[in-house]
């Protein structure tokens, strides 16, 4: 069960909201450029959020070119997951990939500062705040596995393959 506050986040967040294009320089310097995630977005984000803490997008989050430094960044902050009501197919596969778990979900009665309890293998979303459950898509099993061994690559050091 993750546990976290929300930071909420409208339609359309792209990777260039996630990182701004004149920070792609930083690339080979991932704990400055997670100093920079979503400024564009909430110029404080980087600073105030908390291990565990949960960002939640509207309608195609992660959109634009597959900068897969976008979720990672965001999994540097911290981040427990990911909750939206639908994502970039791209966002979603690095995401799960780089061990940040993706949800996709009505999150339209979520608001910034919500208190939520997340149960990913249940794909249940409870909202501690307001009082209610959303059910969110499933994670196949084979990306519950993934992210539990912390991403792909991580999987694939332990296992040295990977079985469907």
């Amino acid at each position: 069960m993750l546990k976290g506050k929300v930071f909420r986040f409208g339609d359309g967040i792209s990777t260039d909201h996630i990182i701004p294009g004149r920070y792609t320089h930083l690339r080979s310097n991932l704990p400055e450029l997670a100093k920079h995630t979503l400024e564009d977005a909430d110029a404080t984000f980087a600073s105030r959020v908390r291990h565990g803490d949960f960002v939640v997008g509207g309608k195609n989050f992660g959109l634009g070119s597959s900068r897969e430094h976008a979720p990672l960044v965001i999994k540097m902050c911290g981040v427990g997951a990911v909750l939206a009501e639908t994502a970039s197919r791209l966002f979603f596969r690095n995401a799960i990939n780089v061990g940040l778990p993706i949800l996709l979900c009505d999150t339209s009665g979520i608001q910034d500062s919500d208190e939520l309890e997340v149960d990913l293998t249940g794909g249940t979303v409870h909202n501690r705040t307001k009082g209610f459950t959303v059910t969110c898509s499933r994670i196949p099993q084979s990306m519950l596995r993934i992210l539990e061994e912390g991403g792909l690559v991580e999987y694939i050091k332990r296992h040295g393959d990977f079985e469907f």
